[in-house]
């Protein structure tokens, strides 16, 4: 789908880990030209194959705290006992060239960007249910049995919020799910407000 104005819609996608949330949007990226990602800021170690600056951007907490003192982000959230921000710099950058852009970031995370009074779209990602999660998180095979009874309890903290979200994507099916968060993009985009603004009468 073509984009039909040059105003940047910011999409923001929240999920608990295991939702399958992230394949989602890095297919929709291999997709879509005209859509970005904002790499969040974190404290984590970072896991096996990802790369700083690419999955995110590792630094230690004394510069992520100096990040916050300095007014560098646009929302942060102590998660998993670990720091994550979004920079605003990200936001801007999208918005110079005329992108789309995406922010993955968890639900604490996406009702500071409601708070913020940021125009943004919300999409939750959910698994069918919660042994569903457990057995995803199993299948990765680096999550320990503990973590995985911590994020499956965080997980249904996290789907408390759906209600706070636009769409709600229900995971059964990657493929189901990819063209369900590929419709959200059309329609959105579809937006009177937005689509007439490419409109010569």
């Amino acid at each position: 789908m073509p984009r039909t104005s040059s105003e940047s819609i910011v999409f923001v996608i929240s999920g608990p880990s295991g939702s399958g949330k992230t394949t989602l949007w890095k297919r929709l990226l291999k997709e879509f030209k005209d859509i970005t990602r904002s790499v969040s800021v974190t404290t984590r170690p970072p896991r096996k194959r990802e790369k700083n600056g690419r999955d995110y951007t590792f630094v230690s907490e004394k510069k992520f705290l100096e990040m916050i003192r300095k007014g560098e982000f646009l929302e942060w959230a102590l998660v998993h006992n670990h720091y994550y921000g979004t920079p605003k710099k990200n936001i801007e950058n999208a918005k110079k060239k005329g992108l789309d852009i995406i922010l993955e970031i968890d639900v604490q995370g996406a009702m500071n960007i409601k708070k913020s009074g940021i125009k943004a779209v919300f999409i939750f990602v959910a698994p069918p249910s919660l042994n569903v999660l457990k057995n995803r998180l199993k299948k990765r095979g680096d999550v320990s049995d503990e973590e995985i009874r911590s994020r499956t309890e965080i997980a249904r903290k996290e789907m408390s919020y759906i209600w706070e979200y636009d769409y709600l994507i229900i995971n059964r099916d990657v493929e189901y799910a990819y063209n369900d968060l590929k419709s959200i993009i059309t329609a959105e985009r579809l937006k009177t407000f937005r689509a007439i603004k490419s409109l010569k009468i």
